[in-house]
């Protein structure tokens, strides 16, 4: 399996706020070859929204395409 550029792990789970920077940095992931994994979530703390989106490197979605786990 080709690994993650820069020693990034296979799959990552990025949160903050729902503001640019979040945005920004899920673009630099795709950007890299990272693949959108699921659905975003949302939660609003009181003050404002906080929003999740996990990646996955292509090649480790192939490795793991066969498995029964």
């Amino acid at each position: 399996m080709q690994p993650a550029p820069d020693g990034l792990p296979v799959y990552r789970l990025l949160t903050g706020a729902d503001d640019d920077a979040f945005c920004r940095r899920v673009s630099a992931a795709l950007a890299l070859g990272y693949r959108l994994h699921g659905s975003p979530a949302a939660t609003f703390d009181g003050h404002k929204v906080i929003v999740a989106q996990a990646l996955i490197w292509p090649p480790a979605m192939n490795a793991t395409s066969g498995s029964n786990s």
